[in-house]
């Protein structure tokens, strides 16, 4: 957060370019158009914070204050700490809202055709039979794997980008872990994580909120032996 807070900083100057909040700006050269698509991009730093219309006003007043050198209102360097804690309960507030909206969506896949809810939470359905082998949890494995929100959009897809991914096992979110190991070689499965087994309270900003539960779909490509263990490790 200390980072963000420095990058909205460093980008103050920004603010003196567009006009009053809630007005669209004129975007007629690059450089505007460039500008503009920078502010969209800073704003991923803000999501944690969950900001309403009246404490984006207070923050544009805090960018334009520090861009003109006009003597700040408070002193920021004495609230570094308090917005990490802010970013926390905010997230945590995001995370109780919407793991009460996923309740009736994960109650509705357990219901599906084929689905097997295991004690952590974990959703599997089989889409098609494997006839390889299992993986182990300290195997590596190569997959196609394709992740969407309860919403249906998509947040990560090995399949899109046309690559299939590999990785150690037990270095995944839980879900991946338990489910995957489920899987023989050639199948493919669908798993649905709620968010204890998958980014937690946490999330991972900006396109997973905390809370959220997540949606896989994985084809378990090959198994490629036992992952290296890490130095030091027993």
């Amino acid at each position: 957060m200390i980072l963000a807070y420095r990058t909205l900083v460093s980008a103050c100057v920004l603010s003196l370019t567009v006009p009053a909040f809630g007005a669209d700006p004129k975007l007629e050269t690059d450089d505007e158009k460039t500008i503009y698509a920078l502010g969209v991009m800073l704003s991923d730093s803000l999501k944690a914070y969950n900001l309403t219309p009246a404490e984006l006003e207070i923050l544009k007043a805090g960018l334009m204050d520090g861009a003109t050198g006009k003597k700040p209102l408070v002193n920021a360097q004495d609230y570094r700490q308090k917005l990490q804690q802010l970013a926390q309960s905010r997230a945590a507030a995001i995370a109780e809202e919407e793991k009460k909206e996923a309740a009736a969506f994960l109650e509705q896949m357990a219901k599906e055709e084929g689905a097997q809810k295991t004690e952590s939470g974990l959703i599997y359905i089989e889409i098609t039979p494997g006839t390889g082998e299992s993986p182990k949890e300290t195997d590596r494995v190569k997959v196609h794997y394709h992740g969407t929100l309860r919403s249906g959009e998509v947040f990560d897809s090995s399949v899109d980008r046309g690559s299939p991914a590999t990785f150690p096992l037990n270095r995944v979110i839980k879900c991946w872990t338990e489910g995957v190991q489920k899987m023989k070689v050639g199948g493919k499965s669908k798993l649905i994580c709620p968010s204890d087994i998958a980014y937690g309270d946490r999330g991972a900003p900006p396109k997973i909120k905390p809370g959220a539960p997540l949606v896989f779909e994985v084809e378990l490509l090959a198994i490629e032996g036992e992952a290296q263990k890490p130095a030091g490790h027993p």
